[in-house]
């Protein structure tokens, strides 16, 4: 009995494959890699299978000569497989309705039809996404009710050590990062203001934008892209060892062990942050002026209260509690999202900043538009 082996010849254009010997499934690997480069070279022409020095063939054998036949689009009406028995041709009649296609080649997609889909799919998946939010919302709100009516179920020390975790640690980058953007705005503003002898100016310029905006806005994109991640890298850690099954299996509900206890630290801590960036930005934006401008600190302080309302204050610690809320809800939700996979997890964290970032924007325009409606 001779192992599987095959020749091929070139007449006027056809290609002749003479298939000799044993093509049973145990002969077959020794010639793999030879059938399927000729398999790459044969696209695109006319094939044929000469099996009549064939002497056994089983299932896959004649799945071999059924691929080749298909092979990357080279079966035409010509191609074909002669010299086999009776019973060769009928396994290798029965075995063709079964071999997968090759792969063709995909049809050319117009960009911007491809654009356009892929915006419309972006926007059917944002949409669902905040539903499920929404919901995740729901049951954070609920388990809050249940702490409200019996409140032996608030996990206190989970709340303080979160505080801690998420807010004063959180404290010396949101301190210097706010100083630092104090002292730009006063820079840059006077920059400006200089060329219309409006150096004075700069005090209502870093007042009422550290105060009113910058001071909340860059406390929350630090403690989304701080806190809220680890959120959801905590709580997908747990997920991918099933500690939350485990959490489930013993009765414990897992938004009120370990979503609310970090809700309601963020929601504490956030005010103080927003605070401590605001002071630290005015002190940052005084510096500079005493420096640059040869603005004493004593006329900056008393132009500051003379000129800036505490409404401008209070409009930043307002915010401090919502975004606080939107980056905790969103860091836990897109940790409960975990699959079991690293892979996942890296995904749900990214998606994590980002979501929050967006949506504590999205919070800041409509607050900015509602305060300057009803004029505060």
């Amino acid at each position: 009995m001779q192992p599987a082996a095959f020749t091929i010849d070139l007449d006027d254009g056809t290609l002749r494959l003479k298939a000799t010997g044993d093509w049973q499934a145990r002969h077959l690997g020794a010639i793999d890699r030879e059938l399927r480069d000729f398999e790459d070279d044969a696209v695109g022409r006319e094939l044929i299978i000469d099996i009549s020095g064939v002497e056994r063939l089983d299932t896959a054998g004649a799945m071999v000569f059924e691929r080749m036949l298909r092979a990357c689009d080279a079966r035409t009406g010509a191609s074909k497989i002669v010299g086999g028995s009776p019973a060769q041709a009928t396994l290798i009649a029965n075995v063709a309705p079964h071999v997968a296609p090759c792969d063709v080649e995909p049809a050319r997609r117009n960009a911007f039809v491809m654009m356009v889909n892929r915006f419309g799919q972006g926007l059917f998946e944002g949409y669902h996404a905040a539903i499920e939010i929404l919901n995740f919302v729901g049951l954070t709100l609920t388990a809050l009710m249940r702490v409200v009516k019996e409140p032996k179920r608030l996990r206190v020390t989970s709340i303080f050590w979160h505080m801690e975790e998420a807010g004063i640690n959180a404290m010396p980058i949101v301190g210097l990062m706010s100083f630092m953007i104090g002292a730009v705005v006063a820079f840059m503003g006077a920059k400006i203001l200089r060329l219309f002898n409006a150096e004075v100016f700069t005090v209502e310029l870093v007042g009422i934008s550290v105060l009113r905006e910058f001071g909340v806005l860059l406390a929350a994109i630090l403690v989304a892209g701080r806190s809220g991640s680890a959120f959801t890298a905590s709580i997908g850690a747990m997920k991918i060892r099933e500690e939350i099954d485990a959490m489930k299996a013993l009765g414990l509900d897992p938004i009120e062990t370990l979503v609310l206890p970090r809700a309601i630290a963020l929601v504490l801590m956030m005010p103080v942050l927003t605070f401590m960036a605001s002071v630290l930005g005015v002190i940052g934006g005084g510096l500079v002026a005493a420096t640059a401008m040869d603005i004493s600190p004593a006329f900056f302080v008393g132009r500051l209260q003379e000129t800036i309302a505490l409404s401008n204050f209070w409009v930043g610690l307002i915010k401090a509690p919502f975004f606080a809320f939107v980056i905790a809800i969103i860091g836990c939700y897109q940790g409960m999202e975990v699959a079991g996979s690293s892979e996942s997890l890296g995904q749900r964290t990214t998606l994590s900043v980002v979501q929050s970032l967006f949506v504590v924007i999205i919070l800041d325009a409509f607050f900015a538009m509602f305060f300057l409606e009803i004029d505060y």
